[in-house]
């Protein structure tokens, strides 16, 4: 059965997290997605933790979970997120990790292996330590060797594995001998699978690809598309620990240039450069000469030993670049996404398409002209096609997509049919 799965989300006990982020809502919006299994996210945090050992039910020694008293066929697998603030080498290294656990008990007995060293779970849902991402490594295979780490959204400049800012050129640097015990690395937003692939030394490596949703809209943005013999944990795992291209379909990822740390830039300069122009710089701003902060492309190009020209990607796991849709209406109607308008097109697209993926993934033009206006049905089978123009994000600023040309937008105001839906 194909199953899409996000591994990674947060609580409303993380920071700058919706404070209605509860498990129904994470079900909810996982079903408009189309995710079939979630992240319960958070499960370090103590409150968080009683709150899954009451509200889940693991489903048939699954190592899944389902939401008690209600009908879904959503499921959750057990994960959350650290941030591991420390020395190593005489540098500040931070870094962020995801955990994967086979039941809510094993995760129970990495809680208390980290409170016993020392760490204040309840400071934050995404807990941050001050010890080495190794150190959390071991905690982590104490508690349960079926257990898997996955280092998060590992080129975001200030907290990842290859952060330009405070991270290193290698698992081994990080890991050291325990390096092996890494099978997997989540791409984050800023980067997409063919920039990892110019890294010959993670050829080994499984990409994985996660929303890192802070509310309930977000969830999905990234995801991963498995074929499963079985729904249950150890079957994910396998999957990734073995990097198989038969049962890992593909990735949803994000136009890389949509994330925050595509490129170089100084936000408050409101400039952006490619990685030469920082070259030529000296990587300062031209306007403040305040250091830019380095971005996903910029490192990738420092790390990589391969050109994109010279990569053979039929031996990958192949991917599929999405904007969502909410972002897609509107830029069609020259709105915020936030707006009633691109909300309420939303929601009565879901309600004819069942979710969200199906209208960005699986449906026929043709099929999509029945449940929304033409201009925008063309637009999304513009997205398929990689015909969008993309603004890259920097320093923490999202990148912008424009799919629609002002014509197209000014046709879309006048046109009678968009009156209809």
């Amino acid at each position: 059965m194909r199953q899409i799965i996000d591994f990674h989300i947060h609580s409303k006990y993380a920071r700058a997290t919706s404070k209605f982020f509860e498990l129904d809502v994470m079900v909810e919006w996982a079903e408009i997605k189309g995710v079939d299994i979630i992240s319960c996210a958070d499960f370090t945090h103590p409150r968080w933790y009683e709150n899954l050992k009451k509200n889940l039910e693991e489903d048939n020694n699954s190592g899944l979970y389902k939401l008690k008293n209600l009908d879904s066929k959503v499921r959750f697998i057990i994960s959350t997120e650290i941030s591991c603030i420390y020395r190593q080498n005489d540098k500040t290294r931070r870094v962020h990790l995801c955990i994967l656990m086979p039941n809510l008990e094993a995760a129970g007995k990495f809680n208390k292996l980290l409170e016993d060293a020392g760490a204040k779970l309840a400071s934050d849902g995404r807990p941050i330590l001050g010890m080495s991402a190794k150190q959390v490594l071991k905690f982590m295979l104490e508690a349960d060797k079926r257990a898997m780490m996955i280092p998060a959204h590992a080129w975001t400049p200030w907290f990842a594995v290859f952060g330009s800012k405070s991270g290193f050129d290698s698992l081994e640097e990080c890991f050291e001998e325990l390096t092996p015990h890494i099978k997997a690395i989540e791409t984050g937003l800023s980067s997409d699978p063919i920039m990892n692939w110019r890294l010959s030394k993670l050829d080994d490596i499984t990409l994985v690809s996660n929303s890192d949703a802070h509310s309930g809209p977000q969830i999905g943005r990234e995801a991963n598309v498995m074929e499963l013999r079985e729904r249950t944990y150890n079957e994910i795992i396998d999957i990734i620990a073995t990097k198989d291209k038969k049962r890992f379909l593909y990735t949803i990822e994000f136009y890389p240039e949509e994330g925050m740390y595509h490129v170089d830039g100084h936000r408050d300069c409101k400039f952006s450069c490619t990685p030469k122009e920082s070259q030529k710089l000296k990587n300062l701003c031209p306007k403040c000469k305040k250091p830019l902060t380095i971005g996903v492309l910029t490192q990738v190009d420092k790390l990589a030993n391969i050109s994109e020209k010279d990569l053979d990607k039929t031996k990958h796991i192949p991917y599929k670049s999405i904007v969502p849709l909410p972002n897609i209406i509107a830029d069609y109607f020259g709105m915020r996404k936030q707006s009633k308008r691109v909300q309420n097109l939303f929601l009565d697209i879901i309600k004819q398409a069942d979710n969200e993926f199906n209208v960005l993934l699986d449906l026929s033009e043709l099929e999509l002209k029945k449940i929304m206006p033409d201009i925008l049905a063309e637009g999304i089978i513009k997205m398929r096609q990689n015909k969008i123009k993309l603004i890259p994000g920097f320093d923490g600023e999202y990148g912008k997509v424009e799919i629609f040309s002002d014509k197209e937008r000014q046709e879309a105001k006048l046109n009678k049919q968009t009156k209809l839906f």
